[in-house]
């Protein structure tokens, strides 16, 4: 059942067409994901079904009362606000429902005793239960938990949000959403600024959410996880693939081998009939047939049935590289490296080696450390102790996410011919042109390029100078799609050595062949394989560790309830295990607490004294959170006693 319902929608801006005759189902529960080149009109498209835009003709049907969540990319907030302010907006509503609550037991007490009574409180009951119904008091749990999910730890939740990063609003604007339960989500670009962890827990909530999302993303591994079909926006038009993203790209790939097929044949049919019309026209015998061919030929123009010439699979960046010599076997070598900033531990006792022809992925959460290898790799910075060591007889091509290395009031052309002078500019330009820099394109200013368009020149400057080693920290951002395809097939042609830092799965699954994991300050570990080989092991340990918890609680009592004394094996240590007793004991009373808690909430007649009641919400509040912690905390003692 459709949702959203566009139909022969048509969308200009200043006379430019962005989205012709334009005719499209979103339906009910669907995960969708929405996919074209940078300026195709995904973003248009949003607007358009979140109601924000209007279309130029054509029509869009909506379902009565559906409700629909947008994310921006660039989310805009009130400058003064807190984090928390203004993630709690989203329960203002229920908020006030809170409070009114509060008014109405004040005003219970006022009047008890009197016939008035009655009346208010099948009042405040009725109030009761849709507050209850929309989440009741566990409304800061729920915020919270996808807060810390997201990566926004709890001492930025008084900051105001002038003070955040571009990340992290972003991130709080995703929470928002979130939060709000949409039956339609439209998402543009949300896992932008987020790590890998972060990732991963968002596709785990949009797995399990029990509404509609349509989904503009360049993380493909998400798109495959997430998405049961793919809407491809090009030409103006849409195309829509019943499936996840990888097999949509084959599908695409064989329809795209079959025009150019069915296009060729076209083609060589209408050749030779025109030379057999070109030949025999002016024969008196044949002309009458030859007219009646061109007569055929021109109705299939007017019908429109000569076929376009297919745009090539292959027009996207194409890229190649040749190094001069292999250079040694030894790359790098981290011998019991450590680096700490102040108190806070960042690499610990690091010991690596990767060599010649080695392709390695760097991954971890933001804030491990993974920039700061790299900077010491490149002695910007030196370890505490141990060794870190890039051997210095290599050439290296460097790819840095911040594009420090280019300067602003450079053209292209400048940027890429200062790494060689002595080629010519027609040889650039045509060297330039494998990297979408075409025509006038190649002598616009670096300050005014997007970033993706930087990104594109840095990597023509790598390709430009040759290296035996490839340093790229986050390659992929900034690039679209079809950019990350033709890096991914380049780089797995590379014969050197390359050491990435990414977040992008898909890129790492496509060219690592081992990871360094770094998954927190202070820990790592070393992975044979791309990331899927990674993500295996982590169901693995994630499914191990449940399935012991459940034994622990099993074993806990007969019944299965927390408190009783468990059997612990010998080897294990006494105290840890005193302490998951001492957690299961304060775990049980808090919950007993919150039932004494929800009793009176259930129970109108206690909650007359306004004073009192505000105080029991506030308590109520606290001890769910303070619950929320213990189980975390009882949860951690297992892991680590079971280990």
């Amino acid at each position: 059942m459709a949702a959203v319902t566009l139909h022969d929608v048509v969308k200009s801006y200043d006379g430019q067409i962005v989205l012709d005759g334009l005719t499209l189902d979103l339906n009910k529960g669907e995960k969708v994901g929405l996919i074209g080149a940078n300026g195709s009109g995904k973003t248009t498209l949003f607007r358009l079904v979140a109601g924000l835009e209007r279309p130029d003709s054509g029509t869009i049907t909506t379902n009565r009362d559906l409700r629909v969540g947008y994310l921006p990319q660039a989310p805009d907030f009130a400058v003064d606000a807190t984090l928390l302010d203004v993630v709690r907006e989203v329960f203002a509503d229920h908020r006030r429902l809170e409070a009114e609550l509060v008014e109405l037991s004040q005003r219970i007490a006022e009047i008890h005793g009197t016939p008035q009574e009655p009346a208010l409180l099948r009042k405040y009951d009725r109030l009761h239960a849709e507050f209850e119904s929309g989440g009741g008091y566990g409304y800061e749990v729920r915020l919270r938990e996808i807060l810390g999910g997201l990566g926004l730890p709890p001492e930025l939740y008084g900051r105001p949000v002038r003070m955040l990063s571009g990340g992290e609003k972003c991130r709080a604007a995703l929470t928002r959403l979130l939060l709000t339960e949409s039956d339609l989500l439209l998402l543009d670009e949300p896992t932008n600024h987020l790590d890998i962890d972060a990732t991963r827990w968002l596709e785990k909530y949009l797995a399990g959410h029990q509404g509609g999302a349509v989904i503009i993303s360049h993380d493909r591994y998400l798109l495959d996880r997430v998405v049961t079909k793919i809407i491809e926006l090009e030409n103006h038009r849409t195309t829509v693939y019943p499936t996840n993203y990888t097999n949509y790209a084959e599908a695409k790939r064989v329809r795209q081998l079959q025009a150019v097929r069915e296009y060729e044949q076209q083609s060589t049919w209408l050749a030779h009939q025109r030379e057999y019309i070109d030949r025999v026209r002016y024969r008196k015998d044949t002309a009458k047939q030859a007219r009646g061919r061109q007569k055929y030929l021109d109705r299939m123009e007017s019908d429109g049935h000569m076929l376009d010439k297919p745009k090539s699979a292959g027009a996207g960046m194409t890229l190649r590289f040749d190094p001069h010599r292999a250079g040694g076997n030894m790359v790098i070598r981290c011998e019991a490296a450590s680096k700490s900033f102040g108190d806070t531990v960042l690499i610990k006792d690091l010991t690596f080696e990767m060599t010649r022809g080695e392709k390695v992925g760097i991954i971890g959460p933001n804030g491990v450390g993974k920039t700061t290898l790299l900077r010491m790799l490149f002695k910007e910075i030196e370890p505490d102790e141990g060794e870190v060591r890039l051997f210095e007889t290599l050439t290296i091509g460097y790819y840095a996410q911040e594009h420090r290395e280019l300067a602003h009031d450079q053209s292209v052309i400048e940027a890429v011919r200062s790494s060689r002078p002595d080629v010519k500019e027609a040889e650039a330009r045509t060297f330039l042109a494998l990297f979408l820099f075409c025509g006038d394109d190649v002598f616009k200013r670096i300050g005014d390029l997007s970033g993706g368009e930087r990104s594109r020149v840095i990597l023509a400057r790598l390709v430009w100078t040759n290296p035996q080693v490839l340093i790229l920290d986050e390659p992929t951002n900034h690039l679209d799609i079809p950019a990350r395809e033709a890096l991914e097939a380049a780089l797995r042609l590379f014969p050197g050595s390359i050491l990435i830092v990414s977040h992008d799965r898909y890129f790492l699954d496509r060219v690592a062949d081992r990871l360094l994991v770094l998954p927190e300050r202070g820990r790592y570990e070393l992975v044979e394989g791309n990331w899927s080989a990674y993500a295996a092991m982590l169901a693995e340990r994630e499914q191990s560790a449940r399935d012991e918890q459940a034994r622990i609680r099993a074993r806990a009592t007969p019944s299965g309830r927390r408190g009783s004394s468990t059997p612990k094996k010998k080897s294990r240590s006494k105290y840890s295990a005193q302490r998951i007793q001492e957690l299961e004991t304060q775990i049980i009373s808090a919950e007993a607490r919150l039932q004494e808690f929800e009793a009176a909430f259930a129970d109108s007649s206690s909650m007359k004294d306004a004073n009192k009641a505000q105080s029991l919400h506030a308590e109520y509040n606290e001890l769910t959170l303070e619950l929320k912690d213990l189980n975390d905390r009882w949860e951690r003692a297992v892991d680590a006693h079971a280990g």
